[in-house]
């Protein structure tokens, strides 16, 4: 259960770098028969039309962060979104080793770290660049990285 306890806490972390990553994520394992979520409350997430609504809301989110009117991640809102889909994605997680609720918790403590830590990064990168789209384009690759290898482990 420790395992996976620290992959939900690394899926909640990467919904704080891109808010539907995480869950697009967890519904394609599900979907591929790498998490077994059909006894759960989460059999939605495994659903053959969810990996790719979620894909389709991650992929219009990973445009949308590099758009100028884009909102602060820390501002209400999008802080309570990566919070939300950093629990759902951890509460899959921990539902695949019996441990939803902690996997839920969990989740959305890495959502809260994941946001200000990304956060945090992204602005050190940008300046470090002059500009923001380099720093944004890593984060991306990162967080999927790291969503990537949750799945593959769990």
């Amino acid at each position: 259960m420790t395992t996976a306890l620290i992959l939900a806490v690394l899926i909640g972390a990467v919904s704080g770098s891109r808010t539907l990553l995480a869950p697009a994520a967890v519904s394609w394992a599900a979907y591929g028969g790498w998490l077994d979520l059909s006894g759960s409350w989460l059999f939605f997430l495994g659903h053959p039309v969810s990996p790719w609504v979620f894909a389709a809301m991650a992929v219009g989110e990973l445009v949308t962060d590099k758009l100028p009117g884009t909102p602060s991640r820390k501002r209400p809102f999008p802080f309570a979104s990566r919070i939300v889909g950093g629990a759902v994605a951890g509460a899959a997680i921990g539902a695949n080793a019996g441990a939803w609720v902690p996997g839920l918790f969990v989740g959305g403590l890495g959502a809260v770290a994941g946001t200000l830590l990304f956060y945090e990064a992204r602005r050190r990168m940008a300046a470090a660049f002059g500009r923001d789209r380099p720093a944004a384009l890593i984060e991306d690759a990162v967080a999927l990285t790291v969503a990537l290898l949750v799945v593959a482990a769990a």
